[in-house]
């Protein structure tokens, strides 16, 4: 009973602060803040997820922000707006973003070969040697990286059978870059050595300088601070077993981010409302590079393909997922990792977004459903980013 009094009082704590009691959703439907509330309580009970934050966007503001469940469900401890998350692979668009910040200000170029930005070839970097016999990396551009088009491979691969990870890719180039879309975290480990050696910073502080401090995320960073305290969530895998992170030391632009959801979605709202890219870039940012017509995203080398998602012109611009719908376009973006599972999809020409944050390996069986009910998104493409849902697993 005590359990469940502090879980409504931290609802009702959430909800003084003049979040509104009632949302817009896409397809001009609105939905009240307790009916989100008991929706997500009811499917987090259901498919055993111990954790959730999220953040709602109407008008290209964030309207609703609200936790949900346990940090650390073993000890009883809530999660709050302030906790920190694993980013995973939401990093990578901290990333594209800052990526894209440079090249507005012309120390980038989004078609330059990026051996050209190295003092020697790019196999004589110790981590390279493998790409001593394929001159083709010799192609691969910033636009390729960002656009998942390098044909390098995500080493760390998800075992679509297991749910676990697996590194059964080794470090070659798959296909001639630029002519298909394969998820790969390689490609923006590549451009994060590039844009080291040119600007003779870590991304960790030029992120500080350009996006953490001008957006007022203080509890963001690609490595721990100290100062982010000890507000911090423990991931929990599908049986519960917990999955603490250790604290990260090097910035990793492909999964180190740690952040929260009131910091992330302030992230969002300032790609929404256009700020800190100009008009021109943002729209370059947000602009389809590469259609996708695999038949998943994971395993991402592969030949199979699909015309399911042509409703929705699925594919990917710079650092982003792309869709297109009767309501306009939307960017995307996952996060998966062990136990933490993240995603955020934002309808721009509506000014309408959601972002959802778990600490569950559980997190995506509900994200089909909690897509629908609450902003009334019916286009993520759920069956090729193989979020599953509770009632339709084997």
């Amino acid at each position: 009973m005590k359990i469940r009094l502090s879980l409504g009082l931290l609802l009702i704590f959430n909800l003084a602060f003049g979040q509104p009691k009632m949302l817009n959703k896409i397809n001009g439907t609105k939905i009240s803040t307790a009916a989100v509330d008991k929706i997500i309580l009811k499917l987090m009970d259901t498919a055993n997820v111990q954790g959730l934050a999220l953040a709602v966007i109407n008008d290209n503001k964030i309207v609703y922000t609200k936790a949900y469940g346990y940090k650390n469900k073993p000890e009883k401890q809530l999660l709050d707006t302030n906790t920190i998350l694993q980013a995973a692979s939401f990093t990578k668009t901290v990333f594209a973003y800052l990526s894209m910040l440079l090249v507005q200000e012309k120390v980038l170029d989004l078609d330059k070969p990026l051996y050209k930005y190295l003092p020697r070839p790019l196999p004589d970097y110790d981590y390279y040697t493998d790409l001593k016999s394929d001159d083709r990396w010799k192609l691969i551009t910033a636009r390729m990286c960002l656009s998942h088009t390098t044909g390098l491979p995500n080493i760390k691969q998800l075992n679509v059978h297991t749910g676990e990870f697996d590194t059964t890719l080794s470090l070659k180039i798959y296909f001639q870059p630029g002519h298909q879309y394969a998820y790969s975290g390689e490609g923006l480990r590549l451009l994060q050595l590039v844009i080291e050696e040119i600007t003779k910073h870590n991304i960790e502080d030029l992120a500080i300088e350009k996006i953490f401090k001008p957006i007022g995320m203080k509890r963001t960073g690609f490595i721990w601070h100290p100062e982010f305290g000890d507000n911090l969530a423990i991931g929990h895998l599908e049986d519960g077993t917990l999955n603490p992170k250790s604290k990260k030391t090097i910035p990793k632009a492909s999964g180190n981010m740690v952040t929260t959801i009131t910091d992330y979605s302030k992230f969002i709202a300032f790609i929404m409302q256009g700020r800190g890219l100009s008009e021109k870039y943002r729209k370059m940012m947000l602009t389809p590079q590469i259609k996708i017509n695999s038949k998943y995203q994971f395993p991402t080398i592969t030949d199979d393909t699909t015309t399911e998602n042509k409703p929705i012109h699925l594919s990917y611009g710079l650092g982003w997922g792309l869709i297109k719908c009767k309501y306009g376009r939307a960017f995307y973006k996952e996060g998966h990792d062990d136990a933490w599972r993240n995603y955020t999809i934002n309808f721009y020409d509506a000014g309408i977004g959601i972002t959802i944050m778990t600490n569950s390996a559980n997190g995506e069986l509900i994200y089909k459903e909690l897509l629908e009910k609450v902003i009334g998104d019916i286009f993520t493409p759920w069956q090729w980013q193989r979020y599953i849902p509770y009632n339709q697993k084997p």
